[in-house]
Parts: C-alpha cells; structure tokens; sequence
C-alpha cells in the first residue's frame, strides 16, 4: 500500500505560523490592560496593539503558505496547524484593523452635543479631566459644521413632560447605560456621568442638560473624549443609544 511522505517542513512551518499568530494575538489583547492598568502612554499602547496586528498577519501569511503542501494525508497535524493560525491570527487582526478603517471614514471629532450654538459646559467633570489630552471647551464652528455634515440625526430630545420627571427620566437612562454618574443637580437641571471603554479604559465625559420647553422638556447632551483626535464615533454612537432609551421610556 502507498503511503504519503510526511512533509516535516512544513509541518514545522505551519506549527511556526501557529505560534506567531497566537504570540500577536497575545500582544493585540495586551494593550489595552497595560494602558488601563499599568499606565503605559496611550500612544506607545497603540503602537504595541500595531506590531502585535503585524506579527498576527505575518502568522497568517505564513500559514497561507503552509496550508496546501501540509494536505490532510500528512498526518493532519501540520494542516490543523496552519488552519488554527490563520482562525487565531485573523480574530487577532480584526480589532486594529476595524480601527483604521473606521478611523479613516470618521471624522475627526471628539467632542459631540445636540446644541451646537450653546453647548453644555462641563461642571464636575471638568475637574476629572486634569491630564487630558483634550481641552474642556467646545471646539468652535469648524467642528461644529462637521458634526452637522457627518451626524445629522444628533438633535436635541423633547419629552412631554415636565423638568423634574424629565430628570428622574435621563437619571434612569443614564445608570442604564452603565456610566458613572459624578453629578446630579435637578435643580440647575444637570446631570454629569463618566463614561468607560472596557478594553482600553478610555474615558470620555458626559453632561446632560434638562429645560423647560413649553409644557414639556428639552433634553440636550454632550459626550467629550479625554484623548484623541478622532473618537472613531464612539460619542455620537452614545448619544444616539441615550435618546433611544429616552423616547422608548413610557
């Protein structure tokens, strides 16, 4: 009976892309922790996620390369090898690679509110953002008029109820979605949250301003990153997500 002739190389090889894909992987997922929990600069975090996105596309290419000499005849292993380091290092290039895309189609903007011409003024959080990259004011009628072109829809919410219910209403919505509330002022009709990325641990700060508006309420918000020049539209995405949570309220 034939037998196949093992291919040693390759198997050897696709076994070496297999650990490369996993290495990247390993380094990919690392940059976040040490960002939130080390410290290290945001900037040097980004650049670590990048050389891991390298090395995880390097296992990929690798095992690519690999995976039609290594046939399933030549005792499987080298074959299951090389289609584990394609499946790891794929999963692994996804996130950064969904970065720079989004990255490239968003606009550069960190700095989101329903009310252009007065913005909300940050009050609390104002004091939390010693250190960060990004100035508290609002940015002008530049960023203005490119947040009207990319986000149209972020407009302010009128509920049909007066200040006070309104309040206890964006109070709800907002421990909904999970921010860490840092002040509640009903009286000025203020609330103020901190809002945290669960991987990176970026934060972002948010006030939500309630006014009388005839016989009900006008409802605006206001989401600013502490660091970067794009936000990659993570705040008019949370804006977007707490007036959906407001009109669905009874």
């Amino acid at each position: 009976m034939f037998v196949r002739p093992t291919n040693p190389v390759s198997h050897r090889l696709a076994r070496m892309a297999f650990v490369m894909a996993c290495v990247g992987a390993l380094v990919v997922a690392s940059a976040g922790p040490i960002h939130r929990f080390i410290g290290l600069d945001v900037d040097i975090a980004i650049g670590v996620m990048r050389y891991g996105f390298y090395i995880a596309v390097a296992g990929v290419a690798l095992a690519v390369a690999t995976i039609v000499p290594t046939r399933p005849g030549d005792r499987r292993r080298g074959f299951v090898a090389a289609v584990l380091a394609i499946a790891v290092g794929a999963a692994a290039a996804y996130t950064p690679l969904s970065w720079f895309q989004r990255a490239q189609q968003m606009p550069e903007l960190n700095d989101i509110s329903t009310d252009i011409s007065t913005p909300l003024a940050l009050v609390v959080t104002l004091q939390l953002r010693r250190g960060a990259a990004n100035p508290p004011a609002w940015p002008g009628p530049s960023a203005a008029a490119l947040q009207r072109s990319a986000y149209p829809d972020i407009v302010p919410v009128v509920l049909a109820v007066p200040p006070a219910e309104a309040f206890k209403r964006v109070d709800e919505a907002a421990m909904a979605m999970g921010w860490d509330i840092v002040a509640r002022a009903p009286a000025d009709g203020r609330l103020e949250a901190v809002a945290t990325s669960d991987w990176f641990g970026f934060r972002d700060d948010i006030v939500v301003r309630i006014r009388p508006d005839g016989a009900g309420s006008r409802v605006d918000i206001r989401s600013k990153s502490r660091f970067g020049d794009s936000d990659l539209g993570v705040n008019a995405q949370r804006i977007r997500e707490f007036t959906a949570r407001l009109k669905a309220m009874p």
